[in-house]
């Protein structure tokens, strides 16, 4: 059986932290950002942890 290939669009988005954690971008970040304060822009800059069912789709698409 050939390896399994990684998503590239998957491996754009997200990055493995060293003990195992995926980090995605916030979304709401890109655009319109005049009327979004300033804390709110911050908190959105930060990255988050994927969780929940969404966490083991996307170990399978990044190869892990």
């Amino acid at each position: 059986m050939p390896k399994m290939k990684t998503h590239r669009g998957a491996a754009k988005r997200f990055k493995m932290t060293a003990t195992g954690k995926i980090r995605r971008r916030q979304p709401n970040r890109a655009h319109l950002l005049e009327k979004k304060s300033s804390r709110r822009t911050r908190r959105l800059g930060r990255l988050a942890e994927v969780g929940g069912g969404d966490r083991k789709r996307v170990q399978r698409l990044l190869g892990k």
